[in-house]
């Protein structure tokens, strides 16, 4: 089953990697015999999926948790395997689909407004006589 992350990428199943472990926690007499941890791993580097620039943008905006290339995606929150592995495919997806997402509108710069600069100053100058009359009457 292919995993489908958008409609410009499809990654096929033969690119994912899965690993199964023993879930740590607790969980009763059923915990230490089932492989209910899924750990899925996807190499961006080398997968023939994306496009160039989509393969960019995704090591881009996947910062540290893509590690020599690779995305990795850990689940233990079900007691079931094939629930987790549902669960990792939905987690990949979700960090693909964010990191493929076009970026936002840039930041158009605007000054503070008048009125804002001298309620700014209005609260300082009434923290600087609070702390005015907690000092010491001089000797004057």
């Amino acid at each position: 089953m292919d995993l489908e992350v958008g409609p410009g990428l499809t990654i096929p199943e033969a690119e994912l990697r899965w690993r199964f472990s023993r879930s740590s926690g607790p969980g009763g007499q059923h915990v230490n015999t089932s492989d209910s941890r899924v750990q899925l791993t996807w190499d961006v580097a080398s997968s023939s999926a994306p496009t160039e620039e989509q393969r960019m943008r995704i090591l881009e905006r996947v910062g540290r948790r893509a590690v020599a290339g690779a995305v990795t995606v850990t689940v233990s929150e079900r007691r079931s395997q094939l629930r987790n592995r549902e669960a990792a495919l939905h987690v990949l997806r979700e960090i693909l689909r964010d990191a493929l997402a076009p970026p936002g509108p840039a930041r158009r710069a605007t000054r503070p407004t008048r009125g804002s600069q001298r309620r700014r100053l209005a609260t300082k100058q009434q923290r600087s006589a609070t702390k005015q009359q907690r000092r010491r009457p001089s000797d004057d």
